[in-house]
């Protein structure tokens, strides 16, 4: 993967959560991400949110740690929007306040087989490795047109880094 540290300004966010963790994720009869990003899709939120920032650009956002990427987290899916004015029934708000992150680039490859193995390779990475200490404050990926293509996606991960 490649990777640059660079900073973010605040992300305002409007989509759908879940509270899970990465044991649960390993799991089908306890992973909930799969299915908040199936009711996501089908039911077409993306089109339902209004202000939308970026048509065609939908962030995955980690936060809201207990401890690491070994306790419960929040899993929020959502667009980019301008403001949080007219926010539609059933979906949640979120604010990712601007910060400094490690951005990795995947390689092309198989949802969700791309994504599995950069999570797989971030969690080995030491402080070093990031450039600092992980935060655990909003980890994201960018789904954006490379990620048009389910058989050949490339994606952004966002790591927060004190």
């Amino acid at each position: 993967m490649k990777k640059e540290l660079v900073n973010k300004a605040e992300i305002k966010l409007i989509g759908l959560s879940a509270r899970t963790n990465n044991k649960n994720e390993m799991d089908p009869k306890t992973s909930k991400i799969g299915e908040l990003m199936g009711c996501y899709f089908s039911q077409n939120i993306a089109s339902q949110i209004p202000n939308r920032k970026n048509f065609g650009i939908t962030l995955s956002v980690y936060t809201e740690y207990d401890s690491d990427e070994h306790g419960d987290y929040t899993y929020f899916l959502g667009e980019e929007v301008n403001s949080f004015e007219k926010i539609p029934t059933g979906l949640q708000t979120l604010t990712i306040l601007a910060a400094k992150y490690q951005k990795f680039t995947t390689s092309a490859g198989k949802i969700p087989t791309v994504v599995i193995n950069a999570w797989q390779e971030i969690w080995k990475m030491s402080p070093t490795d990031f450039g600092g200490k992980r935060a655990y404050k909003a980890d994201f990926e960018i789904y954006d047109q490379r990620a048009s293509d389910p058989e050949n996606t490339i994606l952004d991960i966002y790591i927060g880094i004190k």
